[in-house]
């Protein structure tokens, strides 16, 4: 089950991130942590993130997009713009949050009483192989307990989203995943389960851009990182994310037994892959010169599996020849770094692939001859998420055109649509290998009107269509690229044309029905003469 960790942000709001629902863990052997600090830098994304230049305090532009779930209108707080969602989804109901003093973004919800939908998805705008920050909120407001549902992002299943304990006490949840878009949109869906008791909803969901260097020791390709904690040390108060985060990352104070200490000078951002803002490492957790400094972090036991671990170190005296630290980091007993040496300038240290289960503890061992003892920082951890695949991208485009040429689709026509698998589109069914591809298309008396595009021909996996009993109306494509294809059901529909002849040369082709349409002109002859081919074009105006 989920493990929830809960913060304090505003009222009415508590921030809580939980762990995928998905058991696997990643098998890659553990890297060797290897220090970031002062060094040269190139900003490839400096055409689109860039500072507003203003007479009292200059904010940087959050490339990105957050939505305001439900929302009629765009609201503005503080200089982040938050758009209403109905240009990213097809489906569900918008809904107001009857409750006194509600944040205005979590004033309003969508909710999706569609049970028979497999899936609700936003589709989002994306750059292929750019890296985001996705994160969705929850804040339920209702009298009764809140339904539990999934996830998912693509073709992967995210987690599950149970806001039970938050919702009693009056409180959001949150679920923040990195994650690379796989092609020039990107899918946040959310799904029912087996014990999905009412309507999946959500309240806002956002999408931003992070630079390339960015957790950059992950292979984005094969997994996605869902965040565990991220916390800045020896700091009270509240949650800071924008401005004070360029990438709305959420940092969440972390006060324990051990002595505090306020940095004199800040990092830049740009000399960490990372780019944590300074407000994180302004404050850290210390302890006497030529004693062990103990943390436990983070603040919960964790389910066994495999990690992304960043921590950040910075000396807080001012910048000088004497102002450094050296020490050892170890990890639950194991080496993670020696010889460390935290300057004014920051360092940072991580583990992209790091074993962890249960409770967790940092000890930092001092160099004898260090002049002072050894600190931290902030850290950050990320369970890694297998990602769960996608479907081979022409068979992707060509259903998503199939889908944009149809009425009244399934309301689950959007997303992957194949994975994960019980969640694949209504109608459609799957290889389960990869390259997952398409292998059959079932929407009879769906009440579907529109036409066929011609790149219907496309999906080639395909090998059964049974379309039957609808209003698609137009010409049959050509579809001669399916020789996977055995029958095509296209009766009781308004099609009209001659009867395509590429038919003619699908060698698996056995059944063929094209009764009760508009079609006209001549019957190929290649058809006429197939052997073995049951064929049905009655009801038309043939010769």
């Amino acid at each position: 089950m989920p493990i929830p960790i809960a913060f304090s942000l505003l009222p009415l709001l508590i921030v809580v991130t939980t762990f995928p629902s998905s058991s696997a863990a990643a098998t890659a052997a553990p890297a060797v942590p290897q220090p970031r600090g002062t060094r040269s830098h190139t900003c490839h994304a400096c055409n689109t993130l860039y500072l507003i230049h203003c007479a009292d305090r200059c904010f940087p532009i959050v490339t990105g997009l957050h939505m305001n779930c439900g929302a009629d209108k765009e609201l503005h707080i503080g200089s982040i713009k938050w758009v209403p969602d109905a240009a990213f989804i097809a489906v569900g109901n918008a809904s107001s949050v009857n409750k006194p003093s509600v944040l205005p973004v979590l004033s309003t919800l969508r909710h999706f009483p569609d049970a028979t939908a497999r899936k609700y998805c936003y589709n989002i705008p994306a750059a292929k192989g750019s890296r985001y920050l996705v994160r969705t909120t929850y804040f339920y407001g209702g009298a009764d307990d809140p339904p539990v549902f999934d996830q998912i992002v693509d073709g992967t299943l995210w987690s599950a989203v149970n806001t039970t304990d938050s919702a009693r006490r009056g409180m959001s949840t949150y679920f923040e995943l990195v994650a690379q878009a796989q092609g020039k949109s990107m899918s946040v869906c959310l799904a029912r389960r087996n014990d999905t008791t009412s309507s999946p909803f959500i309240s806002s969901l956002e999408v931003v851009t992070l630079e390339d260097s960015m957790y950059n020791a992950t292979d984005f390709g094969k997994f996605v990182l869902s965040t565990v904690a991220r916390n800045a040390l020896g700091t009270k108060g509240d949650i800071f994310s924008y401005p004070d985060d360029q990438y709305s990352r959420y940092w969440a104070p972390f006060m324990d037994g051990n002595p505090t200490v306020e940095s004199h000078t800040a990092i830049s951002p740009a000399d960490f892959w990372n780019q944590p803002p300074p407000k994180a490492l302004k404050g850290g957790l210390t302890t006497s010169r030529g004693k062990n400094l103990t943390v436990q972090w983070p603040p919960l036991e964790l389910p066994a599996t495999s990690y992304y671990v960043v921590f950040y170190f910075q000396d807080s005296r001012t910048a000088s020849p004497y102002s450094w630290r050296v020490f050892n980091v170890a990890v639950n007993g194991k080496d993670f770094f020696r010889g460390l040496n935290a300057t004014a300038a920051g360092v940072m240290v991580y583990a992209n692939m790091m074993q962890l289960a249960g409770k967790t503890e940092i000890l930092l061992t001092p160099n004898e001859t260090s002049p002072v003892g050894p600190l931290i920082n902030a850290a950050e951890i990320y369970q890694i998420v297998p990602v769960g695949g996608r479907t081979a991208t022409k068979d992707v485009v060509a259903m998503e055109e199939l889908a944009r040429s149809l009425k009244n689709t399934p309301p689950d026509w959007a997303g992957d649509p194949c994975l994960p698998p019980q969640n694949s589109w209504t109608g459609v069914k799957c290889s389960a290998d990869a390259p997952v591809r398409v292998l059959s298309l079932d929407l009879k008396n769906h009440s579907l009107s529109g036409s066929l595009p011609d790149s219907f021909g496309n999906l080639t996996g395909l090998n059964t269509i049974f379309l039957s009993g609808n209003k698609l109306s137009g010409p049959i494509p050509d579809l001669s690229n399916m020789q996977s294809l055995a029958a095509l059901h296209l009766d009781d529909n308004q099609f009209s044309g001659a009867i395509n002849p590429s038919l003619g040369v699908l060698v698996n082709l056995k059944e063929l029905f094209l009764n009760n349409n508009n079609l006209s002109g001549q019957i190929p002859l290649v058809l006429k003469t197939k052997p073995g081919l049951v064929m049905k074009i009655e009801g038309n105006k043939l010769v």
